[in-house]
C-alpha cells in the first residue's frame, strides 16, 4: 500500500481507523505533540483492541488501519496480532514509527516479525528525532524494511516551508533512494512539548466558502481506548470529550457500532462537508469566531447548530451530501490534500517516481483474503499518513455496498 493511496483515503468517511497503541516512547523529542516519554504507561488494553479489530468483517471494515503512538513498536506482539486480525477481514495495516530500534544497527527480531505483517511502514524523521537516532541508521533500517517487500515512506516534520532542515533532508532522501520513496511533510504545531515554542497555527480565512474537514472522516482510538471522530491532539487528550466527537470505547463497542455513529451523525456529516467555521457563520452568526478546531469542539453546545444539522443532514440526503464531499476531495488527489493539511511546498513528495517496495521475497506472509477494495482542513491539524489517487470512481465509506446510488458509481 503506497503512501499516496493511504492519504487519498483520508477524506473517505470510515475509510480507515487510526489506533494509538501507547503513549510510551523511548525518545524524548522536543516537538512531540503527544508528550510521549519512556516512563509514560498510558495505553489501551491489548484484549480490548484485539476484540475491536476482530469485529471487522469482509462486509463491514475499514480499508486501512493506521497504528501509531507514542511508539507502536514497543508493543510488537500486539502490532502483529492486530495486523493479522485486520487482514483476515480484508483491512490493510500501516504503521508510523519513531525508529528507536534503528540505533541497534538492525531490526530486532520482535520488530522484524511485526513489520512483516504490515502493508505500509512510515518512518518519522526530523531534527529532534535525529538528535536521538542518526539519519544514516534510519535510512539503513528503512532500506531493510523495504527489502522485506513492505511499502515504505518518510513522515517529515519541520518549522515551515523556509526550514533549511526540510530542504536538506528531502534532498538527501531523494539522492539516497533515487526518488522512489515518498514523503509526507508536515509543520510542527503548538501541541504537547511544542506548545511553548512552535509557530501559532496559521489562521483559517473567515470567508463564506465551505471548508470541509477531512480529519473528521476516520475514527481515532485514543490512549485510553476512547474512540473519537477527530485526530486533533486537543480532542484526543481532552476529557471529557465533546459528546458529538465521541464515538464509543473499544472495551464496549465494535467496529460496526463505531462506524454507524460516525456515518450517521448529522453534525459530523456537515463538519466533513462544509466545515465547522462555515456552520458557525451560517447558522450561529452571533457566536464569537474561534479557531477552526475550536469552532468544531463547541458545535454541540449551540442548539441552533445541532438543529440545523438535523434538518439538513439527516437521512439519505445527508449521507449523499457526505459522500459527495468525500468524492470531491478524493478526486482532487493526495497532493491537494497535503497542500491543505501539511507543508504545501513539499506536497508533491507524497508521490514517488516508482513503487517504494522492493521485489517481494518468497517468505512474505500470505496475502489477505480477496474482497472489495477501495479504489490534516484546519491548519491546526497535522496530516497523518493515511493513501492515493486512484482511477475510476471514488471510494465509498468502508463496509458493504453504498446505501443508495450515486452518479458515476461509488465503491471501494
Amino acid at each position: 500500500m503506497e503512501l499516496a493511496e493511504l492519504i487519498g483515503l483520508r477524506p473517505v468517511p470510515a475509510g480507515g481507523v487510526l489506533i494509538t497503541l501507547t503513549r510510551r516512547c523511548p525518545l524524548r523529542c522536543a516537538h512531540c505533540s503527544t508528550g510521549s516519554a519512556p516512563e509514560v504507561r498510558e495505553e489501551p488494553g491489548a484484549a480490548a483492541l484485539e476484540r475491536f479489530v476482530s469485529s471487522f468483517t469482509a462486509a463491514d471494515r475499514p480499508e486501512v488501519m493506521m497504528l501509531t503512538g507514542g511508539e507502536p513498536l514497543l508493543r510488537p506482539r500486539l502490532v502483529s496480532a492486530l495486523a493479522r486480525a485486520a487482514r483476515a477481514a480484508g483491512t490493510r495495516t500501516a504503521l508510523l514509527s519513531g525508529m528507536f530500534f534503528a540505533r541497534s544497527g538492525g531490526l530486532p527480531a520482535p520488530v522484524l516479525r511485526a513489520v512483516r505483517t504490515l502493508d505500509h511502514f512510515s518512518a518519522s524523521l526530523d531534527l529532534p528525532h535525529e538528535r536521538e537516532v542518526p539519519r544514516a541508521a534510519v535510512f539503513r533500517a528503512v532500506r531493510e524494511i523495504r527489502e522485506l517487500g513492505v511499502a515504505v515512506s518518510f513522515h517529515l516534520t519541520g518549522t515551515g516551508e523556509d526550514d533549511d532542515y526540510l530542504a536538506d533532508v528531502t534532498a538527501d532522501i531523494g539522492r539516497t533512494f533515487g526518488g522512489t520513496v515518498p514523503c509526507l511533510v508536515n509543520e510542527v504545531r503548538p501541541f504537547g512539548r511544542a506548545a511553548s515554542w512552535a509557530r501559532p497555527a496559521r489562521a483559517v480565512a473567515d470567508g463564506a466558502a465551505a471548508l470541509p474537514c477531512a480529519m473528521a472522516a476516520w475514527p481515532v482510538v485514543g490512549f485510553d481506548g476512547t474512540v473519537l471522530a477527530c485526530c486533533n491532539q486537543d480532542v484526543v487528550d481532552r476529557r471529557p470529550v465533546p459528546p458529538h466527537l465521541r464515538l464509543g470505547h473499544v472495551a464496549r463497542d465494535d467496529w460496526a457500532t463505531v462506524r454507524a455513529r460516525a456515518l450517521g451523525s448529522p453534525l459530523l456529516r456537515l463538519v466533513r462537508t462544509v466545515g465547522p467555521a462555515h456552520l458557525r457563520r451560517r447558522w450561529s452568526p452571533d457566536a464569537p469566531a474561534g479557531s477552526y478546531c475550536g469552532d468544531c469542539r463547541a458545535l454541540g453546545e449551540r442548539p441552533e447548530l445541532v438543529a440545523a444539522a438535523e434538518a439538513l443532514a439527516s437521512g439519505a440526503a445527508g449521507a449523499l451530501l457526505d459522500l459527495t464531499a468525500a468524492r470531491r476531495q478524493h478526486d482532487a488527489g493526495p497532493v491537494a490534500l497535503v497542500r491543505r493539511h501539511g507543508c504545501a511546498a513539499y506536497a508533491d513528495l507524497v508521490t514517488a517516481q516508482a513503487d517504494s517496495r522492493a521485489p517481494r521475497p518468497v517468505a512474505r506472509p500470505a496475502a489477505r483474503p480477496s474482497g472489495d477494495r477501495a479504489p490534516s482542513p484546519a491548519d491546526e491539524h497535522t496530516a497523518r499518513p493515511s493513501g492515493g489517487r486512484t482511477t475510476g470512481p471514488a471510494p465509498r465509506p468502508a463496509g458493504g455496498p453504498a446505501p443508495y446510488p450515486v452518479a458515476g458509481g461509488v465503491r471501494t
